[in-house]
């Protein structure tokens, strides 16, 4: 077993080294296979080596594995959701949204912020595009809330923070992602989409709190306007007329999957197709518009699948080099007892975000850790959220915060770097503060997926 271990922590090595050069993710985990499997080869053609790396067992699985990526029904979902983020961003729904709902909340302190949560929340239900979700939040809400004068680092903070709902609460591209890898009808794509659905609005209504409650005791971050407008049975009525197409477009994707009337695959093709007709409706469908969104939905799925096939052969070659029963026996032998070991689990998982990506830790890191979970008894649909929660961390831990890039890039030039950081930390802390919940109450997880079996 110790050959089997210097292997595995040389194939790691290996790959956090060349991350670091900044070569593309995809390429660094195509060349550690291959590095590794010259490797392999040679330890047992040449040397002897006790590993049951060889032809058949290893990179004859390779164009097997890359097939399956490429035929899977699942990962269908993923370009169309993909899309349906994308027109929607270019439909002005959101911008809608937001003028109407900080005319309603603009009065109540803490207001902007609720408003932009909201706003955030009901976008996460519908694109799963943390890039397009925090600019655009960004841009709509900040320039208001330092208009209002807002705290730099709470302004800036929400924006950041609630652009990542996207993640988790469904239809999230992410969880689209963990099915395909978990392959087991347990964790399929509609029971992790239930699964994320109250841990993702419970998040939500956690950041809400946070944005009323903290103001009430530090008046000075979210100062209530000078002239509130009025509220009228009119601004109520505009108000909910903005959300009704939102709403219906949510119903109409996660309703279908809830209920049993389409797969997600399916009702990926619904969203998609909701989104154009969205788009069409507000006046914002144009050649020049479609163009635009279909290219970024090609590159985003290309990056994506890049990555996927990178990681693919990285698997490959970890199995043959004995990976799966290394860390399996690593896991298990851990003195904490199974409570401990998942938390062990997401402690790792939490340090790795502020290093890695989300997509090469879903890809990497929980297929491998996923088979110990499941054998020390426990649910994975339960494990699979919790290590969901865990990733959207990643996206507000510096240095590799994607969204803490995207909100400096919109902010203006007045937010520092320094400013988003002391911003985001509190959401950070409720995030870590939802991931305990679903760990003490399983039933947040597992109650939908149980229910619809």
């Amino acid at each position: 077993m110790l050959l089997e271990e210097l292997y595995v922590a040389g194939l790691f090595g290996t790959f956090v080294i060349l991350l670091m050069t900044g070569f593309p993710v995809a390429w660094v985990l195509g060349g550690t296979s291959v590095i590794w499997t010259v490797i392999g080869v040679l330890s047992v053609e040449q040397f002897g080596a006790d590993l049951w790396f060889d032809y058949d067992s290893s990179l004859a699985l390779l164009p097997e594995r890359i097939w399956g990526n490429v035929e899977s029904q699942a990962l269908v979902a993923l370009p169309m959701f993909t899309f349906m983020g994308i027109m929607l961003d270019q439909s002005g729904i959101a911008e809608r949204l937001m003028h109407d709902m900080v005319r309603l909340f603009g009065r109540v302190r803490g207001g902007y912020a609720v408003t932009v949560i909201i706003i955030g929340v009901l976008l996460a239900a519908t694109t799963g595009i943390i890039g397009a979700s925090v600019v655009l939040l960004g841009m709509l809400s900040l320039p208001t809330m330092m208009e209002n004068n807002y705290s730099r680092s709470f302004a800036a903070g929400t924006a950041c923070a609630t652009g990542t709902l996207g993640i988790l609460i469904p239809p999230s591209i992410m969880l689209v992602m963990m099915a395909d890898r978990l392959a087991t009808p347990e964790a399929s794509v509609g029971a992790l989409f239930m699964g994320a659905f109250i841990p993702g609005l419970m998040l939500g209504l956690l950041y809400i709190a946070y944005a009323i409650i903290r103001p009430l005791f530090q008046p000075s971050i979210a100062p209530t306007p000078a002239n509130p407008e009025r509220i009228t049975l009119r601004l109520v009525f505009d108000t909910v007329l903005a959300i009704v197409p939102t709403a219906v477009l949510i119903l109409s994707v996660l309703g279908s999957i809830f209920m049993g009337i389409a797969t997600p695959t399916e009702a990926s093709g619904v969203g998609a197709f909701g989104a154009l007709l969205l788009a069409a409706l507000n006046g914002r469908l144009s050649l020049p518009v479609l163009r635009r969104s279909l290219y970024a939905t090609t590159r985003t799925t290309a990056f994506i699948f890049g990555i996927f096939l990178g990681a693919t052969a990285f698997s490959v070659v970890l199995r043959g080099l004995g990976g799966d029963e290394v860390i399996e026996a690593a896991l298990l032998g851990l003195p904490f007892g199974p409570n401990g070991i998942v938390i062990a689990i997401l402690f790792a998982v939490f340090i790795l975000g502020f290093f890695l990506d989300w997509i090469e830790i879903t890809l990497i890191v929980l297929p491998l850790v996923a088979p110990a979970v499941q054998q020390l008894g426990f649910d994975l649909v339960w494990f699979t959220i919790l290590f969901a929660i865990c990733l959207q961390t990643s996206f507000l831990t510096p240095p590799v915060g994607f969204a803490l890039f995207y909100i400096k890039g919109v902010a203006p030039p007045e937010i520092t770097v320094l400013d988003i950081y002391k911003g985001v930390v509190p959401y950070i802390l409720i995030q870590l503060f939802a991931l305990a919940l679903v760990f003490v109450f399983p039933a947040l997880a597992v109650w939908l997926p149980a229910m619809s079996r």
